[in-house]
This record gives C-alpha cells, structure tokens and sequence, in this order.
C-alpha cells in the first residue's frame, strides 16, 4: 500500500500578501504560486518545494469564526517543524508576535504564537 504524504493546507486570511511574506521572514520559505482563486479571491502558495500552506482570500472581507478548537472541523493550529527553535522565536518576536505556551516534551520542545488572522501556529524541534 503506498503511503499518503501531505502537500498542503489552505488557509483563510485577511491579506495572503502580507501573511505570506510573514511566513517567508519567520521560516525561510518562498511564494511557490501566486494568481487568483476560487469565486475571485486570491492565493499565495508559500512553503518549501515538497509542501507548502495556501494562504487565500476571498474576494470580498472574511468573517471571524468560532473558536476553532470547540467546533468540528475547525483549524486548531499549523504546527511548523524548524531545526532551530531558538533562532525562529528570535525572528517571530523580531516580527512582533509575542510566543507563548513554550513546553519540553518527549520528543522535543515547542511554542506557539498567532498571527493577525488569530491563526495559531506550533513551532516545534525535535533537534
């Protein structure tokens, strides 16, 4: 049986322009596709060659939504593996999000910290 392997996530915010320069400042990741999308919204692939998040938006304001961790099929988090945890929340805090929640745990360690949609991210190491 061959094995499934994840391409991407795609996710809804504000400004994909802005969030996607966002990623690419804090992870080292690049714009893999930039055009317009469904119903005239529009899209940033942003990631690595091998996965990326689509950062989209539609063509009119999003709403806000619940919380997502208290409704089925709701977002909780993306969680972004890096070599370097110590490095990354230097550059997240130098882009003026404040982390949070930082834990040891086995295998590794991690934090979170959310971005101007209130998306949540985990960045953690297993280095």
């Amino acid at each position: 049986m061959s094995k499934g392997i994840l391409e991407h996530v795609n996710i809804t915010v504000s400004n994909p322009e802005k969030t996607a320069a966002m990623l690419c400042e804090i992870f080292g990741w690049h714009v893999r596709w930039h055009g317009a999308a469904l119903a005239g919204g529009e899209t940033y692939h942003v990631g690595t060659d091998d996965a990326y998040l689509a950062v989209y938006s539609p063509p009119a304001e999003p709403t806000e939504g619940e919380d997502n961790y208290m409704h089925k099929g709701g977002l909780n988090h993306v969680g972004i593996l890096v070599y370097d945890l110590d490095a990354v929340e230097k550059r997240i805090n130098t882009s003026g999000f404040e982390t949070f929640n930082h834990q040891q745990y086995e295998p590794g360690a991690r934090f979170y910290f959310s971005d101007p949609d209130n998306i949540e991210y985990e960045v953690v190491s297993y280095a």
